[in-house]
C-alpha cells in the first residue's frame, strides 16, 4: 500500500517512462528531420518537462540530436582534430562564452605523434559558490570514421557510408559536454564553477590526457569523463599497460658453410618465450591475487634463408589494476630474454645480446566506491529514474592519465554502441539520457566534494 506522496513519485516515474518511450517510438517512425519541430515532440518535451522535479536537468532532445550529429560529420582522427575543435570553438562563443575562456594546451607538441592541435579547454566562473566541477570527453576518432554519413534507423544512428564507422565513439561524449553548456547558457540555469576539457589523441596512446596542462584545469574537486555507452554505469577503475619493446642481436654466417660460427636471433627468442610461456608469465596470470597479462605480439626479422639471422625485433605490452605487478611483468620478461643470451653461444664461444625497454601507456587507476567523483554521478543518476552501476575495465581511458595527475574522473556513457566498427551505431534514447546525466552533474546544487 502506498501513500499518496510515494505514490505521486510512482506515478511521475511511470510518465517519464511512457514519455522516453513515445520519444523512441516516434524516432522509429521518422526520420529527425521530419519530427523536428513538431507538436508532437513540442507537447512530449513538455510533458517531460512537468514531471522532471529537477528542471535544470530537462533537455531540448531536437537540439541534442542536431548537435551530435553535426559533430558525427565532421572528420578528426587522431592527429587531426583541429577542424573538430574548431566547430566545438564556434558553439561555444556563440553561445556567449567569452574568447578568454577558451583556450589550447600544447599536448600535441608533448605528443610523440605530433598532431595539430593541443586539448581544448573551458574554464567559467560559477553563479554558485561550490567547488569547480570538470566534464571532459575526447575529440578524435579512429580513422575508420572517416567519411560518415549519419543517418537514423529504428532508435539509433548509423553511418550512411558502408565503409566508414559512425564515429559516436566519442562524439557522443563531446555533444553530452557540449550540450550541457550550451543549455546552462541558453536557460541561463545557474552553476558552479566548471571546467571542460575536450582531448586529443586519445585512440592514438590517450596522449592528450597524458600531456594536457593540468594548470590551466582550475583544481576541479569532481571530474567526469563521457567514453561508453550506458547512461548509468560508471567506471571507477581502469587497467593500466606498459609497452614491451626487445630486440635480439645474433652473430650472422652462412646457414650452410657456417651454421655453427652464427648465433640465431630467432632462437634467443624461441628460447625467451619459451621461459616465459613455462614460467607462467605470458598469456593472463595470477600474482599475489592480483591479476595480470602480457602478450608478445609481433615478431619481425630475417632476409634470406641462407643466412643464420642477426635481428629479431618484437614488441608486446603487460596490463594489470596493480602498478607493482605491472613492473614486475616488464624486469620478468628482461630476465627471461637475458636468460636466453647466456644460455646459447656459437662454436667460438660468442653469444649475442638484447636490448629491453618498457614505456608506460597509461596508468592503472581505481578511485573508492565513496570518492565524491563517484557519489555524486550515483546521486544524479538515482535522480534521473535509474539504478546505477558501478564498473571496472580492462581497457585504457583518459581518466587513467587524469586520475594519475590527482584529478579523480570517474567515466560515464552516452550511448556509444560497438564502436571502431562497420557496425557502430548510436542508441539515441541512451544519448539522451547521457546529455540529461551531464546536464545534472553541471548544474546540481545538491552534489558535494
Amino acid at each position: 500500500m502506498c501513500s499518496n506522496s510515494e505514490q505521486e513519485i510512482i506515478t511521475n516515474k511511470k510518465a517519464n517512462f511512457v514519455g522516453l518511450r513515445a520519444l523512441q517510438n516516434a524516432y522509429v517512425r521518422r526520420q529527425h528531420s521530419s519530427w523536428k519541430g513538431s507538436v508532437f515532440m513540442q507537447r512530449q518535451a513538455a510533458r517531460l518537462k512537468k514531471n522532471d522535479s529537477h528542471e535544470f536537468s530537462t533537455l531540448d532532445a531536437n537540439r541534442a540530436l542536431d548537435l551530435v550529429v553535426a559533430l558525427m560529420k565532421i572528420p578528426g582522427p587522431s592527429c587531426h582534430e583541429a577542424k573538430i575543435a574548431q566547430y566545438v570553438r564556434r558553439r561555444l562563443t556563440a553561445a556567449g562564452i567569452p574568447a578568454s575562456a577558451i583556450s589550447t594546451d600544447n599536448a600535441h607538441k608533448k605528443s610523440p605523434a605530433g598532431g595539430s592541435t593541443g586539448n581544448l579547454i573551458v574554464k567559467l566562473p560559477g553563479t554558485l559558490r561550490a567547488p569547480r566541477r570538470m566534464l571532459m570527453a575526447h575529440l578524435d576518432t579512429v580513422p575508420l570514421c572517416v567519411g560518415c554519413r549519419p543517418i537514423q534507423r529504428g532508435d539509433s544512428y548509423i553511418s550512411g557510408n558502408p565503409r566508414s564507422a559512425l564515429g559516436a565513439d566519442n562524439r557522443s561524449g563531446v555533444a553530452a559536454v557540449l550540450n550541457a553548456i550550451l543549455e546552462i547558457k541558453r536557460k541561463k540555469i545557474p552553476h558552479p564553477p566548471l571546467t571542460l576539457l575536450f582531448t586529443v589523441q586519445e585512440e592514438l596512446g590517450l596522449f592528450g590526457s597524458r600531456f594536457v596542462n593540468v594548470g590551466k584545469l582550475g583544481k576541479p574537486k569532481l571530474a567526469w569523463n563521457w567514453d561508453g555507452r550506458g547512461p548509468h554505469r560508471i567506471t571507477h577503475a581502469a587497467i593500466g599497460g606498459r609497452t614491451l619493446s626487445i630486440t635480439f642481436h645474433g652473430i650472422a654466417s652462412h646457414a650452410g658453410g657456417a651454421a655453427d660460427r652464427g648465433v640465431s636471433a630467432i632462437a634467443l627468442a624461441g628460447l625467451a618465450i619459451q621461459d616465459l610461456v613455462s614460467g607462467g608469465w605470458h598469456g593472463e596470470f595470477l600474482r599475489g591475487g592480483k591479476v595480470g597479462t602480457c602478450n608478445l605480439a609481433t615478431i619481425h626479422g630475417g632476409d634470406a634463408t641462407n643466412v643464420v639471422t642477426d635481428r629479431i625485433d618484437i614488441e608486446g605490452e603487460c596490463r594489470s589494476f596493480d602498478r607493482r605487478l605491472l613492473d614486475r611483468i616488464a624486469r620478468e620478461v628482461e630476465r627471461a630474454c637475458e636468460r636466453a643470451v647466456r644460455s646459447l653461444k656459437n662454436s667460438q664461444g660468442q653469444r649475442g645480446s638484447v636490448t629491453f625497454h618498457t614505456d608506460i601507456e597509461y596508468e592503472p587507476f581505481s578511485i573508492s566506491k565513496n570518492a565524491p567523483s563517484v557519489k555524486a554521478a550515483e546521486v544524479a543518476i538515482r535522480e534521473l529514474g535509474m539504478k546505477p552501476e558501478l564498473l571496472t575495465t580492462q581497457g585504457a581511458l583518459d581518466s587513467n592519465w587524469l586520475n594519475a595527475r590527482g584529478i579523480p574522473v570517474a567515466t560515464l556513457g552516452a550511448g556509444q554502441v560497438a564502436g571502431h566498427s562497420l557496425t557502430e551505431r548510436l542508441d539515441i534514447e541512451q544519448f539522451l539520457t547521457g546529455c540529461k546525466v551531464a546536464l545534472q552533474l553541471a548544474t546540481s546544487p545538491k552534489l558535494y566534494a
